[in-house]
């Protein structure tokens, strides 16, 4: 079982990357070295392998491997995964992520399905499904989430649903569409403070965002989001996110460090120890969160049959 560095986790140039006259690499160079406390165990099990040859089989797309999550050996090998619907091309370019961005392809309407087939065949008690933002539909593809929530649960009725849903450009008739579907869990991830939102995310709004999440709440939905930290911030200002986010009532609070994803992604401006993380999460459960994870390696989908109430060593 190996231990390797998260940066490398992903990257098809990991196994070669070029050296300097004096032994750097030029991820090295224009890439701060990471702490010794971001470091994952790499195993593919039986249950890692299963998941890849249904994924295949299904034709289905995971932020998983699409946004290089460093904690899939771990999620996999548990047989949890998020499904990434609505393709695998994104109509936004936020300076954080590592999805692929342009002219997105046609619906597959059958997609739906085909997610509730693979929870059927991987056995969840809990899934998490996300997608790429589409800003070219009349629906921002709200729609297909709430296709995909009733067919996995016609097919698998005792299994708990989460979705990680895009703004859909503040559309309210959209975010009822999937809120009528009656997920377990509706979230909507924050990602960055207020000052920073127009650099990082600049097709998006913070104030929208928070909107989002306060109109699901008052819909009945448990809500959740997710920070990530290390983009510029003060933690003042997360304070602050935290703070508006439990004005709109919101659950569930996911908080992780950046990681740089390629050198055309923002850098990374710091790195915040565990003991800061650990120091956010008691801040945070002080504001009234419901549950908070918050650690280096934290992602919003992180151990989510917990947000659910399930134990997620039973699935």
């Amino acid at each position: 079982m190996d231990l390797i560095p998260v940066d490398r986790i992903g990257r098809p140039d990991a196994p070669s990357r070029l050296q300097s006259a004096d032994g750097l690499s030029s991820s090295d160079m224009s890439r701060p070295r990471l702490p010794a406390w971001f470091r994952v165990q790499a195993q593919t099990g039986p249950d890692y392998l299963y998941i890849k040859r249904v994924l295949e089989e299904l034709k289905l797309h995971t932020i998983c491997e699409e946004a290089r999550c460093p904690n899939r050996w771990e999620c996999w090998n548990a047989r949890t995964a998020t499904f990434l619907i609505l393709g695998d091309i994104c109509t936004r370019r936020c300076h954080y992520c590592s999805v692929q961005t342009g002219k997105p392809l046609p619906l597959d309407l059958k997609e739906p399905g085909r997610v509730a087939e693979a929870v059927r065949a991987l056995g969840l008690r809990h899934v998490v499904v996300t997608s790429v933002n589409r800003d070219e539909l009349s629906d921002g593809g709200a729609g297909m989430f709430a296709a995909t929530i009733r067919e996995t649960r016609r097919l698998n009725p005792d299994c708990t649903i989460e979705v990680l849903i895009p703004d859909f450009g503040g559309d309210a008739a959209a975010l009822n569409e999937v809120c009528c579907a009656r997920p377990d869990i509706l979230n909507h991830n924050i990602e960055t403070v207020a000052r920073l939102f127009p650099a990082i995310r600049p097709q998006g709004k913070y104030g929208r965002s928070i909107e989002v999440l306060r109109q699901a709440k008052q819909q009945g939905m448990t809500t959740k989001s997710g920070l990530i930290v290390g983009m510029g911030e003060t933690l003042d200002e997360a304070r602050q996110v935290m703070r508006d986010l439990r004005s709109g009532e919101c659950d569930i609070l996911t908080i992780g460090q950046y990681l740089q994803p390629t050198k055309q992604h923002i850098p990374v401006e710091r790195f915040y120890e565990p003991a800061l993380f650990d120091a956010l999460k008691t801040e945070a459960l002080a504001l009234g969160f419901h549950h908070v994870e918050s650690g280096p390696l934290v992602r919003s989908s992180y151990h989510a049959s917990d947000h659910a109430g399930l134990d997620r060593n039973q699935e």
